[in-house]
């Protein structure tokens, strides 16, 4: 399936920009030149979540398997173009599908565990998927169960239903004469489609993300330079193995320079340490909230984390705090990272912005005319949009919405035209919905969501701002920060927070943090509200909605 425009694949060829070469090429040279070496490593909890025991795998070993897997599936009657529906937690099984199930030119839509039958039904109605591979239970939940629900209820084209059990069967057993004379059924290009992932927000449904070989492949580029990832490294990811946060900062890398990929998830702070330590870990993606977690621990001290050579901090910008506390503790130079599912990208790391307050909302501006960036992928070009009257923007201070355009952007939404042309300007520039301040020398900060700012008395606040610095309270674990509807100012901010066991916070103190921060009055919080968990998606990002319905609630 190949959905770019001609146009941009003659155009992005030619350049250079996009080449021949698949994922699957680059994993096939590792299964040649490191056959020994360990590919993929469970989680050391693996029983706890699944019933069986943790597996670590070579290079040689995850080949076999990969090309049983994709024999088996061809047997079973999948096309290449065809869409396999794929929910389970982040062990062996999940990475090895996205190679398996490329080999036979299909594509895979992985889905976030969380989501239920309703996100199922819709997901497997828009892309016709014949195939469903899910665990039977995952903690509470059953999922099995809800895949054959799908299947009573005749959910678009769906056919079958495959258990973790049954797959883990087929790589296990030996192959029947069917299964041998299976073979690729037609040739897979890099400007194939290889995976569908999804995203949320501003719709009610979720939106599909189609990538092609060669977008994945430009995106990690920007990781890769500037993270400083080498040939070789043993990569981590604490995320679900689901979408860009970790497929485009830790996974695809992993294909294409080699070394160990080590899985992770759910978090488990005693659980993700250990793995740290033992595995020897030299990069990994982190949410905001776990890298203040470790570095507010009470042992933080303890850990030895020397193997580690590079973090960066995705879904939102990290707190000051936090990142002088990496670099002191244990040297780690930590990098701020922003991205989406659409394909964009930008990365802050200390080769582009080497001062450390700049960079904890410094980022570079891709494509800016005169500049030059370690982190940058030839063919990115970035401009900040004026929302009023939709003209660019270029005076620092100046605050608009980011439109992103190059090699590593998808070619819009899956069967969703209506959204894909109003997410593109004729120049083929993808309006990303996000907020960002011009600052000088050739930065941008993102400022906020366009659908998230709190507007008091006509002041935008950025309800992130409010939370960086907030985060740094001695007191506080997590934050979130929204705007509460008022009669006079329109909406004020109100922050929910997470406390230290044994811990209280009121107003008074949250007031007189931000007076010794030198923080304008506008930008104070004008309520507190103590919660024991902040709600958050399966990458990390806060979920706000549930937040603003417990203010309505409160004021009804």
């Amino acid at each position: 399936m190949i959905l770019a425009q001609d146009k941009r694949i003659e155009d992005y060829s030619c350049k250079g920009w996009w080449g021949t070469k698949t994922i699957l090429d680059y994993f096939q040279e590792h299964v040649v030149t490191i056959p020994n070496r360990i590919a993929l490593v469970d989680p050391p909890n693996r029983e706890e979540l699944t019933g069986s025991a943790p597996e670590r795998l070579s290079y040689r070993e995850l080949d076999v398997i990969v090309q049983k897997v994709a024999r088996k599936l061809i047997t079973l009657g999948v096309q290449k173009d065809d869409i396999l529906m794929v929910q389970l937690p982040n062990t062996w099984e999940l990475a090895m599908l996205y190679l398996a199930v490329a080999k036979t030119g299909a594509i895979i839509s992985p889905i976030p565990m969380q989501w239920r039958l309703k996100e199922l039904g819709y997901v497997a109605k828009l892309t016709e998927s014949k195939i469903f591979i899910t665990i039977e239970q995952f903690k509470d939940t059953f999922h099995l169960e809800m895949g054959r629900e799908l299947l009573q209820n005749g959910s678009g084209s769906l056919k079958l239903c495959i258990s973790l059990d049954t797959l883990r069967e087929w790589t296990k057993g030996k192959e029947t004469l069917e299964d041998e004379r299976a073979t690729e059924q037609s040739k897979i290009e890099a400007n194939d489609i290889v995976t569908i992932c999804w995203t949320s927000g501003t719709e009610a449904d979720p939106k599909g993300c189609p990538m092609s070989h060669n977008n994945w492949i430009s995106q990690c580029g920007i990781a890769i330079q500037a993270a400083g990832i080498c040939k070789g490294d043993v990569q981590f990811t604490a995320g679900p193995l689901v979408n860009m946060a970790s497929l485009g900062t830790t996974f695809v890398p992993w294909l294409m320079l080699g070394g160990t990929y080590v899985l992770h998830h759910p978090f488990d702070a005693q659980v993700f340490v250990k793995q740290m330590i033992q595995e020897k870990v030299n990069y990994t993606l982190l949410v905001p909230a776990v890298a203040n977690l470790l570095a507010k621990h009470p042992q933080a001290d303890l850990f030895d984390f020397s193997s580690v050579r590079s973090i960066t901090l995705g879904s939102a910008p990290l707190s000051l705090f936090a990142m002088q506390e990496f670099k002191r503790r244990w040297n780690i130079d930590i990098g701020n990272i922003w991205g989406q599912n659409e394909g964009t990208g930008i990365v802050s790391g200390p080769g582009d912005v080497p001062n450390m307050e700049q960079r904890v909302d410094h980022l570079p501006q891709y494509g800016k005319a005169g500049s030059k960036w370690i982190s940058a992928v030839e063919g990115i070009e970035t401009k900040i949009m004026d929302l009023e009257t939709g003209l660019e923007l270029t005076e620092v201070g100046a605050v608009g919405e980011l439109a992103y355009k190059g090699p590593n952007v998808f070619p819009g939404y899956y069967k969703r035209q209506d959204l894909t042309a109003k997410s593109f300007d004729e120049d083929g520039f993808f309006y990303t919905g996000d907020l960002f301040r011009i600052r000088e020398g050739n930065y941008i900060s993102f400022f906020d969501r366009k659908k998230d700012i709190i507007i008091r008395g006509g002041q935008n606040i950025s309800a992130q701002e409010v939370e960086n610095i907030l985060m740094s309270h001695s007191k506080i674990l997590d934050i979130a920060a929204v705007g509460e509807p008022d009669d006079i100012f329109g909406e004020r901010t109100c922050v929910f927070v997470v406390v230290r066991p044994g811990e209280t916070l009121d107003l008074t103190e949250v007031k007189e943090f931000m007076h010794d921060n030198r923080v304008a009055i506008y930008k104070w919080p004008e309520r507190v509200e103590l919660i024991e968990a902040i709600p958050r998606n399966p990458t990390g990002k806060i979920l706000k909605a549930p937040l603003r319905q417990k203010l309505r609630k409160s004021v009804l």
